[in-house]
């Protein structure tokens, strides 16, 4: 048996940099689209890594919180040249798109009010839409496997959309009965939760787990995350527009299961009724830069924290918004790092715990129902110009101003959605003719 995961020997720094620069640039279309470019490059192309061990790393990053495509990449530096690996792998997956997304907002704050950009931004949040429902066609396929993970998706709709109650609480809810639920014994929890054995591999000797190594990465690490936030709570106090960004993405750090589209409600939610850092059709705006940008669509995240910080500091607006998106950018992938450099050396036992692949996999149903309400409340906002809301008891209802109703925005989403979802177009293209068409209708 070979004793690294390496099919030939590990490349050198230099040139493991410059080909994760090169991943980093080209990561456009989505996890899946970014998962299938790292394996075209480092397994097929490079041979640096072999199947085993690849799909190895991808199911335990499919296990954490947080961008997955992102996790992969800092996993293969990682197994290559160790944390300095990961680091430079992490990083480099994440700073094009960071930095492209954080110009484009700087550019929505100065010219976002010009007639032809309105025009753009129209028809992008448009077809927006239809990017969220064919990404919930997806997870619902691979996630809905039995009629319990249905009802779960359809509990977890009604939790968040009517009943208001926290992300982090349903994401909490799901996993526990998915694990007490396996506990259980049913036949069909341990029929979803069984998997193939892995193929025994085994890790360069650096990265076998030992006690001390545990301790003192998750010692540095945890300082590296908190210890920021502890600074703005002492400098700028807790209800600072940047303490508030760097608590709360902290939270939404740890409970971003199921990617981008499953916390995007939440944190749509939050960031406009609680924090007033955007308004209810800016975060379809920033889902839409996003997706015309490298890397992981979280980093949409940046495009709210550049509002919040352009409107709410005391800095001027460009100088509030790249410190705003920074502060978010940190809060939110400096956990990323800690989930990699702490957890990979305990892969091998956290993959043979079914409890834990059976909760994960009621998160995942829980997602699919979460993303549903995502679909719903951009729907809502982008096709009616007037939404309000009534209580009915324990629930909160949409309220539609059904003379609001805008027929040009619903011409966009559909043809966006037919294009997406019937003939499986380049998402990119129909991006770009949906903000084409968005344009010349303010010109017309």
């Amino acid at each position: 048996m070979d004793t690294t995961p390496f099919g030939a020997s590990p490349p050198s720094f230099g040139e493991a940099t410059r080909t994760f620069a090169r991943i980093g640039l080209l990561s456009f279309g989505g996890p899946a689209g970014q998962i299938a470019l790292m394996h075209k490059i480092l397994v097929d192309e490079k041979r640096w890594l072999d199947e085993p061990r690849f799909l190895h790393a991808l199911n335990y990053c499919m296990l954490l919180p947080g961008p997955e495509a992102m996790q992969l990449a800092t996993y293969a530096g990682w197994l290559m040249h160790g944390i300095r690996g990961g680091l430079m792998a992490g990083l480099l997956f994440v700073l094009p798109g960071a930095l492209v997304i954080i110009a484009l907002s700087a550019i929505y704050m100065t010219v976002g009010h010009v007639t032809l950009v309105q025009g753009l931004l129209f028809g992008l949040k448009a077809a927006v839409l239809a990017v969220v429902l064919e990404a919930l066609i997806k997870v619902s396929k691979r996630a809905l496997k039995n009629v319990s993970m249905v009802i779960l998706a359809i509990a977890a709709f009604v939790a968040i959309a009517f009943l208001k109650l926290p992300f982090p609480l349903i994401i909490a809810a799901a996993a526990i009965i998915g694990a007490m639920v396996h506990l259980a014994g049913t036949t069909e929890s341990r029929a979803s939760a069984n998997a193939e054995p892995e193929i025994a591999y085994a890790m360069p000797e650096w990265t076998q787990p030992t006690a001390r190594r545990f301790f003192s990465t998750l010692a540095v690490w945890l300082a590296i995350w908190f210890g920021p936030l502890i600074v703005l709570w002492q400098l700028l106090g807790p209800a600072h527009v940047f303490t508030a960004e760097a608590t709360f993405f902290s939270k939404m750090a740890a409970v971003t299961f199921g990617g981008a589209y499953a916390v995007l409600a939440y944190v749509a939610q939050q960031a406009v009724e609680v924090h007033g850092w955007l308004k209810p059709d800016e975060m379809l705006t920033g889902l839409g830069l996003a997706e015309t940008t490298p890397g992981p669509l979280i980093l949409v995240l940046a495009f709210v924290g550049f509002l919040g910080g352009a409107r709410l500091s005391a800095l001027a607006p460009l100088a509030g918004g790249i410190a705003g998106a920074v502060v978010t950018l940190w809060f939110t992938f400096v956990p990323c790092f800690l989930w990699i450099f702490v957890g990979a050396p305990y892969v091998e036992t956290v993959r043979n715990v079914r409890w834990l692949a059976s909760a994960l996999s009621a998160v995942t149903a829980a997602v699919v129902g979460i993303i549903a309400n995502l679909a719903v409340w951009f729907a809502l906002h982008v096709l009616f110009g007037n939404v309000g809301e009534v209580n009915w008891g324990p629930f909160a209802l949409p309220v539609l101003d059904f003379g609001s109703f805008d027929w040009l925005a619903a011409t966009i989403a559909v043809a966006a959605g037919v294009a997406l979802i019937r003939f499986h177009a380049n998402m990119m293209a129909v991006l770009a003719a949906s903000a084409l068409a968005g344009m010349a209708w303010q010109l017309s």
